[in-house]
């Protein structure tokens, strides 16, 4: 039983480790932000990693994602890749030359969160864009995990990447990873962490792979999972590349309030949104056969409500009714991790409200439903 530092209320559905419930949050951000901005920073310091996006007056700014640090000598950048050093930007990773990531090859089809539309899983776009009619049973999706994200987000089920981020290491240029591109490569998929901070890495390797797959006439889809949060310019450029490979991108919307967004995940999420807006309104309808962009969102009892889940349907709605969208059950982890699965009554109740504006809504993850 989980008990608000704010207003005293109890329930399983309020996390300890948060420390304060959603009403809150929202009713309250500017006390409720002074509680979860210490859980951060606690839980950042144990790796190594700044508590917020540095604003250092004197300082060299990055500009690769949206938190656009400004950071000052001797020390690093949200992502932990890029440092001033003597007065100098070193970036560490998310080079051409130096990506910090682990990689594997996924048999297809897969269990993606796009795979209900993924040509790798059901044939979708054949022949342009698959190899089969079907699943392509034979064929690899080559799985890059990046080892940095410009998000904190507390209930992370990836959270080891932030191992990566203070290492420095696995390194790997786009150009070798780029050769891992073989024959049997139908696909390439950017996740982690997140690819928004070594945007640079995965839009060269996808250059060299891409311009290699053309020249043997072979089928080469790029797609990113990510939270959005990358400079609009490198957004546009990796929405190009996927509209004319027969990728996607897929958008983790976490929440639509601001200042939940900083509760749980660390930093704003305008930027998201206005990357997810623009990429809709200039790509999407140029291969609505095949959905160019997506979206999912975590279920997480108690904050991810039915009130976030309808101003997000609504807000992808305005876009295009089409765009697919994944409600995913959630599972407690990393810090918030004293929270229950996410209900199939509340996943249901969620599915039906984005119904409402949406017309391609489905459930991930429902073995985790209680």
């Amino acid at each position: 039983m989980g008990k608000c530092r704010i207003c005293g209320s109890k329930a399983n559905t309020v996390s300890n480790s948060l420390g304060v419930c959603l009403k809150c949050i929202r009713k309250n951000p500017e006390d409720a932000l002074t509680f979860t901005k210490k859980v951060h920073a606690e839980s950042r310091a144990k790796f190594g990693l700044p508590a917020e996006p540095p604003k250092d007056a004197n300082g060299i700014p990055c500009g690769i994602c949206a938190n656009n640090c400004i950071i000052g000598n001797g020390k690093s950048g949200f992502c932990g890749l890029v440092w001033n050093v003597s007065g100098h930007l070193t970036r560490f990773g998310g080079t051409a030359e130096h990506g910090i990531l682990e990689w594997y090859y996924d048999g297809l089809p897969t269990n993606c969160v796009s795979w209900w539309f993924c040509p790798g899983c059901t044939g979708a776009g054949y022949p342009q864009y698959a190899y089969k009619p079907t699943a392509e049973y034979g064929y690899y999706n080559l799985a890059v995990f990046y080892g940095a994200c410009s998000y904190d987000c507390l209930f992370c089920q990836n959270w080891h990447y932030r191992n990566l981020s203070v290492k420095h290491k696995p390194i790997i240029s786009a150009e070798n990873l780029a050769a891992k591109v073989e024959k049997h490569v139908s696909c390439i998929c950017y996740f982690g962490g997140d690819p928004s901070p070594q945007m640079l890495h995965s839009l060269e390797t996808s250059r060299l792979a891409l311009r290699e797959a053309k020249t043997e006439n072979r089928i080469l889809r790029i797609c990113w999972e990510t939270n959005g949060y990358m400079n609009s310019q490198l957004a546009e450029k990796a929405a190009k590349m996927a509209l004319e490979s027969g990728g996607n991108i897929k958008f983790d919307l976490k929440a639509w309030s601001e200042s939940l967004n900083i509760a749980l995940c660390g930093v704003s999420n305008k930027p998201t949104l206005e990357n997810f807006q623009r990429i809709g309104r200039k790509f999407y309808r140029q291969r609505k056969e095949l959905p160019l962009l997506s979206a999912s969102t975590l279920l997480i009892p108690g904050y991810v409500d039915e009130e976030e889940i309808e101003n997000i349907a609504r807000f992808i709605s305005r876009i295009d009714a089409n765009v697919p969208y994944t409600l995913l059950a959630f599972y407690p982890c990393y810090i918030m991790n004293d929270l229950p699965t996410t209900s199939r009554k509340q996943a249901i109740t969620c599915k039906r409200i984005a119904e409402k504006y949406l017309e391609n809504v489905r459930i991930g993850n429902i073995h985790l439903l209680t």
